[in-house]
């Protein structure tokens, strides 16, 4: 067409030469003979389509040529598209789609550009759709909605035949479906219902059908490696032609009709459900069993109940089998009982290092099988055995490591690794502050009587213990390490201080711990009435001592004193290692002949329970240092000692053990009094920031704060609020009894 720049174009005359243009890009989709495109036709299309878009009114067409953009798809669905595929059927009507949805997206991309002008101006001044969405529109409307069951329909049946193993064309059905999904033009809404939803339903009558056929076949690890074989086949088909939100609904419909209907069935089949495996640690079809359930609460919630109960039953049958080993005539002597408890924890271990395994490896490390292992070890953990509870079990246990001359003979990687199984079962104790004061008594004996093996497994514990339980779980142990760092410092002063000092000299080797009250547990501390070579010892070492710290008193804990005297025996003289309070007893002796037991208490000053235990080790236990009349094997308030002469033992260093005190009763008293602080400054605590509060919710909040390191009693709680309103920290609401008000 040629025309002057300033002639106006007639609609007919420019649409006829637009048509032309149509026309070949019509036939060139429909495969027929015919040129490309050239620059020239291209931009003559275009600027056709401008100038009738510009001419000045009545000649302004742009409504006209926006009206017949859309006819020219419709005139073409209706002669060509439809036609072509109304005649074809299934896979080939699949094809037939595919190909004429690519044809019309060329078509649109082409004509957008023939009629560019109009979505510059026109379309955007009148808000109208844009023409790429005009002509998607067009499909949507007229080959979409009529073709979109039939086409679901034969999509849906190609997938049944691929679940039935024949091969099919996975790429023709992800063209297929990118249809589906494009046609929103961005939104899922067609993809969802038109398709999904059949798709769906008809996944969960397959399966349904699948399942009631295999279930009555197949031993329980049968069906699973089936269920477990579908899923793979679902996943790896959404990976090729389903789009990725289809992922959990589809397994879900699976995982549902496979198992959900049939979970008591497969856990209970005879031979090889879930309690069978378990047994015999079938763990293959463990691990398959929880792998192909891991999305499914209705089956996993019973598969973790029996794994709950199993750890369960396994732990308390180490708790009665330790109990009866301790209960038997054998186990009449307490090492015996003390070893059984000990092997008990190694036990207990080995079942805790089995069963992690299980959860974090068979068990796909699941949440739900974490927390029903869990419950499982704190309920047979906090039982106790023989009258010990598990917390003091476990500190004896560490002490047997950390000791020198331990009953656990390990490698130094074996200890770390021992202690850290340890600290992970402590996790499961109830009362965490009962450990900690029988964990600190103990090395409190392993420190100041040199028994500790390796400062580094000692400090290494801290640190474990510090992790798990937090710092004030073990600032006093800690404070327990840096004081005895001090006192290795202040025993140095002390000797340059005898060096430069000849006339303080006490005659007598002396060191001194200086320990810090609080840091250390607690003990009685009598006046006991020293000989005279060890009075000269306290009077110097407080001289010294007031030289660096004049305003601290010092506080003489002479029970937890060693001693080295030298016993002149007629067979040969002898090195006795003794405690202060021994040491006493022997040198009163130096200077009587013959002590009556009243005599030796009032000399000494101490209990009759102490002079009891001192007497009996030094005259009725393995070494006789002293003769007692008469000569039985019990102490009596009408005994008469006498120093053994004739006395002897083959080796020239010999230590007296003094018969260990049942500190069990002592700590229970510490850790009660504790608890009660502990209450009381919760209960303060919560109502200082509250203000008004309830009963139920103060006991709840309170148990929950103290929760971490001991389990707190309702009825302690409520003993302690009684107590608090005695003291004037709480009151009662006048009005309502169950309500309290902090008063400060």
């Amino acid at each position: 067409m040629e025309a002057n720049e300033r002639e106006t174009i007639d609609l007919e005359q420019g649409w006829e030469f637009m048509q032309k243009g149509i026309m070949k890009l019509k036939n060139i989709l429909e495969g027929l003979p015919e040129t490309e495109f050239s620059t020239e036709e291209y931009m003559m299309l275009y600027t056709t389509t401008y100038k009738m878009c510009t001419q000045k009114p009545p000649h302004d067409y742009s409504q006209q040529l926006y009206d017949k953009y859309r006819e020219s798809f419709e005139e073409y669905i209706m002669s060509a598209v439809l036609p072509s595929l109304r005649e074809k059927h299934d896979e080939f009507m699949l094809r037939e789609l595919v190909k004429r949805w690519a044809n019309h997206k060329v078509m649109v991309r082409w004509l957008s550009r023939f009629f560019y002008y109009l979505g510059r101006y026109f379309i955007a001044r009148k808000s109208l759709p844009p023409l790429n969405e005009v002509g998607l529109t067009c499909f949507r409307e007229l080959v979409y909605q009529e073709l979109k069951v039939k086409v679901r329909d034969a999509v849906i049946s190609l997938i049944h035949q691929e679940r039935e193993g024949k091969q099919i064309d996975r790429a023709l059905l992800k063209n297929v479906l990118d249809i589906f999904m494009e046609i929103g033009m961005g939104k899922m809404d067609y993809y969802q219902n038109d398709f999904e939803a059949a798709l769906l339903k008809d996944t969960a009558a397959s399966y349904s059908r699948k399942a009631s056929s295999w279930i009555l076949e197949d031993t329980c690890p049968d069906y699973l490696l089936k269920a477990e074989e579908c899923l793979k086949r679902e996943k790896d088909r959404i990976s090729h032609y389903l789009h990725s939100s289809s992922e959990p609904k589809l397994l879900e419909k699976v995982q549902h009709e496979l198992w959900s209907a049939y979970a008591s069935q497969l856990l209970e089949k005879e031979h090889s459900g879930y309690h069978a495996l378990l047994s015999d640690h079938k763990v293959e079809n463990l691990s398959r069993m929880v792998r192909v359930f891991s999305k499914v609460p209705i089956f996993l919630d019973p598969l973790a109940n029996i794994l709950k109960q199993h750890v369960n039953d396994e732990g308390t049958a180490l708790v009665k089998q330790a109990e009866d080993a301790a209960g038997s005539k054998k186990a009449d002597k307490k090492d015996v009982v003390g070893w059984q408890q000990q092997l008990f924890v190694r036990k207990v271990i080995e079942l805790h290092d089995k069963y992690v395994a299980y959860v974090n490896e068979r068990f796909q490390n699941h949440t739900l099988f974490h927390k029903a292992f869990k419950e499982a070890f704190e309920a047979f953990c906090n039982k106790g055995v023989g009258g010990s509870s598990t917390a003091e079990l476990l500190a004896t246990f560490c002490d047997n490591i950390l000791k020198k001359g331990g009953s656990e003979k390990l490698s130094d990687e074996d200890i770390e690794e021992t202690l850290e199984k340890v600290v992970k079962l402590l996790a499961y104790i109830s009362d965490k502050d009962l450990f900690a004061e029988f964990y600190r008594k103990k090395l409190a004996r392993r420190f100041l009587s040199d028994k500790t093996a390796n400062d580094d497994h000692e400090r290494s514990m801290l640190t474990k213990l510090k992790q798990q339980c937090g710092g004030q779980f073990t600032w006093k142990m800690e404070g327990m390490v840096t004081d005895l760092t001090l006192a290795k410092e202040n025993q140095t002063s002390f000797e340059e201080y005898l060096s430069n000092n000849p006339n303080a000299n006490p005659g007598i080797d002396l060191t001194v711990t200086v320990l810090t009250t609080g840091f250390w547990p607690s003990c009685e501390s009598f006046d006991l009435n020293l000989p005279a070579e060890m009075v000269k010892c306290v009077e110097v070492f407080r001289e010294f001592y007031q030289t660096k710290a004049k305003h601290r008193k010092l506080n003489w804990i002479y029970s937890l004193g060693t001693c080295n005297i030298i016993g002149k025996f007629e067979p040969k003289t002898m090195e006795l290692i003794v405690t202060t309070y021994q040491a006493s007893a022997l040198l009163l002796f130096n200077s009587s002949d013959r002590l009556s037991y009243s005599e030796i208490t009032t000399q000494l000053n101490l209990t009759d329970d102490d002079v009891v235990r001192l007497l009996h080790s030094l005259s009725c236990a393995k070494y006789k240092i002293l003769s007692k009349e008469p000569n039985t094997k019990a102490i009596a308030r009408t005994d008469h000692f006498e120093f053994n002469s004739k006395f002897t033992e083959k080796m020239r260093r010999i230590k007296i053990s003094l018969p260990p005190v049942d500190e069990k009763k002592k700590v229970i008293q510490d850790v009660d009094k504790d608890r009660r602080y502990a209450i009381d400054a919760s209960l303060v605590r919560i109502m200082k920031s509250r203000k008004v509060l309830g009963y139920q919710q103060l006991v709840m909040e309170c148990a929950e704060q103290l929760g971490r390191v001991f389990k707190p009693d309702v009825k302690a709680i409520k003993k302690r609020i009684e107590d608090l309103i005695t003291r004037d920290y709480l009151e009662r609401d006048k009005d309502n009894p169950s309500l309290f008000r902090y008063m400060a």
